[in-house]
Parts: C-alpha cells; sequence; structure tokens
C-alpha cells in the first residue's frame, strides 16, 4: 500500500518535534542551577523564610571556591529532593555591595560556609565535608535534632565511634531541668560534636561504673577514655565539655587522627609548649616523662605537644632550629616570645619547663651562628653577639645603612643622619605607585591559588574561636610573608604545620 509524501512528512515532522522537546527537557534540566545566588538585596527576605539554610560566602578568585563548586551543586541537587528540602545558598563576599553582609557574618576567609537556622536567629559554622556525598550527609545530620536518642547498642556504637569525641546525655526521663540544659548544650554545640541521650546506660560502651542521677558522660580517644560529669548549669557543662575534650599532650604526626586536635592545641590562648623529636626512636622513652609535666601544668596557663620530626619540617624551618637539634623543646607565649632547648634528654624535661616558669630562662632569637674565629679588623656580628658586641661594647662604630627598595634594589645611604635627610631619601628612591599595583594584582591572584578557608564566631573569644585552619603564608617577592588569613589567637607557625598533605576541612569536634 502507497503511503503518500505527504503523511511520511508529517510523520517526521513529529517525530523531530518530539526529540527537539525531548532535548529542550534534558537541556533545562543540566543548566539547572539549586544553589540560590543572593546579594544584598534578597539575602535578608530569603534567610528570614528558613528554617534551615546554608550560605556560601566566595570569592570568584579564589581557588579553593571554585574546585567546590560543582560539588556544593551537587549538593544541593539531592538535598531539594530532601523532606523537607535543605536549600544551599551562595554569595559573593568579595563584591562591594555584599561586603557588609561578609563583614557581619565574620568571614575572613574564602569559602566560608555558615548554616542559618530559625530565620537567622541562630549562626553556626558549617564544619563538615566538601564533597557532595560528605556535604549531604553532614547537612542531613545537622538538619535534624541536636542529640540522637540511644536505644540500642547499635545505636550508642553509631554515635560513639571510636576515634572521636561524643557526649551522651543519661536520664531517668527525658524531661526536667537537666534533660532541658543538655538539649540546649547539643543545639549549641552540635557542628562541634556528636550528642546522643538515652535511659539506659547499659547500651553504652566502656561502661564502668553505674549512673544514679543525670549525667553526662563524654567518650574520647585519648587520656582517660571515659569522662562523667553531674552539674547541669549550661556554663559548667560548656567549660567541662571544652576542657575534657582537649588532650593533655597533643600529638602531632602524619596520622589525621590527630589533626583536629592539633588545630584545637593552636587555637588555645594558652603558652604552647612543643616536644620535637623523632616518634620512630624516641617516642615512647619520652611520652611518660612529658606528660607527667603536661599534667602538673594543666591548669597552670600552658599546652603541650609532641611534634614527629618527619611530620614537623615546616616548624623547624619557622623557628629557625636544624634537625640535628632533636629531641628540642621550645616554648612560644601568647607574646610571641620564643624559649629553646636543643637536645633535651627526657629526664631534664621538667627542670626545664620549671625554670622557664621561674623565669631563668632567655627567650631565644634567631641568629646565624658565633663565628669559630672573629679577630679581623672587620668584626662580624649576628644577633646573639649584638647586645656585647654592639651595645654594650663601649667602642665607637661606624654605622652603615642601606636601603633596600619594595624591587629588591639596594642603595648605600651617605647623607647626614637627621630623621629628615632619612626621610627624603627614602621618598626619592622608593619604588613608585605603578610597581606597586602590579605587585598587588600578583598578590590577589595567588591568593587565588592557595587560599584557605577560616572563620571566627561572631562573639570573638578565643574560647569560641573557630579556625578550619588560621593561615597559609606566601613568600611573595618584595612582600616577605603574606597571610591570606589569620587571626590574633592563631600562632603564626601554625601555617607551617599545614603544608602537610591532611583534609583541612574535615570534620574536627573543635570545629
Amino acid at each position: 500500500m502507497a503511503i503518500s509524501n505527504s503523511r511520511v512528512s508529517i510523520f517526521l515532522s513529529s517525530i523531530l518535534l518530539l526529540l527537539a522537546s525531548v532535548a529542550s527537557i534534558s537541556g533545562s534540566d543540566d543548566s539547572k542551577e539549586f544553589v540560590l545566588t543572593l546579594d544584598h538585596s534578597n539575602f535578608s527576605d530569603t534567610i528570614a523564610k528558613h528554617d534551615f539554610i546554608v550560605v556560601e560566602f566566595y570569592a570568584p578568585w579564589c581557588g579553593h571556591c571554585k574546585k567546590l563548586a560543582p560539588e556544593y551543586e551537587k549538593a544541593a541537587s539531592i538535598l531539594s529532593s530532601h523532606d523537607p528540602p535543605i536549600v544551599l545558598a551562595k554569595l559573593d563576599a568579595n563584591e562591594d555591595s555584599n561586603r557588609e553582609l561578609a563583614s557581619k557574618y565574620a568571614v575572613r576567609g574564602f569559602p566560608t560556609l555558615k548554616i542559618l537556622r530559625n530565620g537567622g536567629k541562630s549562626i553556626q559554622d558549617y564544619k563538615g565535608p566538601r564533597d557532595a556525598e560528605g556535604i549531604v550527609e553532614y547537612l542531613k545530620k545537622q538538619s535534624g535534632p541536636p542529640s540522637t536518642e540511644i536505644k540500642s547498642v547499635e545505636d550508642a556504637t553509631a554515635v560513639v565511634g571510636e576515634q572521636k569525641v561524643a557526649i551522651v546525655g543519661i536520664f531517668p526521663e527525658f524531661s526536667g531541668e537537666e534533660y532541658k540544659n543538655f538539649t540546649a548544650l547539643a543545639e549549641k554545640l552540635r557542628s562541634d560534636y556528636d550528642f546522643g541521650h538515652t535511659s539506659d546506660e547499659k547500651l553504652l560502651p566502656r561502661s564502668g561504673s553505674s549512673v544514679t542521677k543525670p549525667s553526662v558522660r563524654l567518650f574520647k580517644p585519648f587520656d582517660e577514655l571515659v569522662v562523667d560529669f553531674q552539674d547541669f548549669h549550661l556554663d559548667a557543662l560548656e567549660k567541662f565539655v571544652e576542657e575534657s575534650s582537649t588532650p593533655t599532650v597533643t600529638v602531632f604526626s602524619k596520622d589525621p587522627a590527630n589533626h583536629p586536635y592539633v588545630i584545637k592545641f593552636f587555637n588555645s590562648p594558652n603558652a604552647k609548649a612543643l616536644l620535637f623529636l623523632n616518634f620512630s626512636v624516641d617516642y615512647d622513652v619520652y611520652k611518660s616523662k612529658y606528660e607527667e609535666v603536661a599534667k602538673e601544668h594543666k591548669s597552670k596557663g600552658i599546652s603541650f605537644l609532641m611534634g614527629d620530626l618527619g611530620a614537623s619540617q615546616g616548624a623547624l624551618q619557622y623557628f629557625g632550629v636544624k634537625e640535628d637539634q632533636v629531641p628540642l623543646i621550645i616554648v612560644q607565649t601568647t607574646d610571641g616570645k620564643k624559649y629553646l632547648k636543643p637536645k633535651v634528654e627526657s629526664d631534664q624535661i621538667a627542670s626545664w619547663i620549671k625554670e622557664y616558669n621561674e623565669g631563668k630562662v632567655p627567650a631565644y632569637r634567631k641568629s646565624e651562628r658565633i663565628p669559630e674565629s672573629n679577630t679581623e679588623s672587620v668584626k662580624v656580628v649576628v644577633a646573639d653577639t649584638f647586645q656585647d658586641m654592639v651595645l654594650n661594647s663601649a667602642k665607637n662604630g661606624y654605622p652603615t645603612v642601606y636601603f633596600r627598595s619594595a624591587s629588591g634594589k639596594i642603595l648605600r645611604y651617605d647623607g647626614n643622619r637627621t630623621k629628615e635627610d632619612i626621610i627624603e631619601f627614602i621618598q626619592k628612591n622608593k619604588d613608585q605607585a605603578a610597581k606597586e599595583a602590579v605587585l598587588q594584582s600578583s598578590i590577589k591572584e595567588e591568593l587565588g591559588k592557595h587560599c584557605i578557608e577560616g572563620t571566627e564566631d561572631a562573639g570573638g573569644s578565643s574560647r569560641h574561636l573557630r579556625v578550619h585552619a588560621a593561615a597559609i603564608l606566601l613568600s611573595l617577592p618584595d612582600k616577605g610573608i603574606v597571610t591570606c588569613l589569620g587571626s590574633p589567637q592563631s600562632f603564626p607557625f601554625f601555617s607551617y604545620f599545614l603544608q602537610l598533605p591532611f583534609p583541612l576541612h574535615s570534620r574536627a569536634p573543635f570545629l
């Protein structure tokens, strides 16, 4: 039976229209963005409409922001089908019109992610993974109840785990002031720790003594593994968690399980004592002695860390010390002064710390080695001999002054020694503003490559400082050391620890 050309034409046209329609729908799905784009004009209204929303503060030039973008979008797509949907949003914090919002939310680095609850009334730092799957799982947990009821051994195992800090409330019934305050604690610290509650203490692992009244039990993978607490005032509970979740001696090595505690160590407002040694040779010899000293000084304003030589090259570089000086103990105070003893014996640690506390240990300064021979007419002065050879010498000296410009140009100054003449010389020989503009551009480009995220609670207190990473130091020509971000409470040498390949964004019990 013959088929007319017109009917064939109509049929083919229908097929083409159908294919075009399918392609259009498919293309629409591919191009749809699930991450909301916010700015100063719609931010407040959007936040007010949501009981739970996540906002990424980013900068277009930030390399880590670019890496996060596809994972964040994929997570937003998956979470849009959650019941109820979990909304992810983003805001360009580098845009001038949005900088006031970035300041309001204490954005000090990129990317910074915040969890906003109850229409923005509650603000928490996001401290979860940066891959799509991890983001999804973390936010599902964060959007649920702050504490999980433990009804079985399996439930308890899921909450407590083996290599993390977890807090469980034990109550005869889930009501009353104690339970209310425990729930408030869990809500406040839910992004820092895993919380659970139960009426059956026997379900919990490592259960030693029975509980006769409401208690909070903190589990941890170091020191005493279980600690109970019965004071349910909220401030007391928070202090208990903060102190009990900090190791007596923080261990720094290439084991990622230790890194959250290392970051917490550097966030502490205390002076820092750091013992560097070769773990494969000296760990067992020094561990017990060092822990004894740390326990004795736990409430005396000093935090203690043991660092493996293989993981601490950056720290040694910062302090200007050599591998052949380990075992080496260093104390750095909150005002930046450093004290050290190289080649320290295990039984010398206690007496040296005692002498430090009594002010008998002189501060350390980076210095070239004192020359073995210094008999020439022109003397060589290093930092360790400057005081005696120059300031206390009672001899006339001939000061020679050199000026180094931003571009590295070095000029000898032979003018008068008055302030006005020196200023005039500097103004005449300093580099032009155009060169500075080019340099600033290169700095911004470098930051885009290397910047890592960091956040600080709006309260600003050192106890509540929350940092994913304090800084990465960039050695840029003419500018010396430039920080991508940082905070007064973070020690500058912390950045050197970050040179090691571990996931800074992994969940940590202090974040």
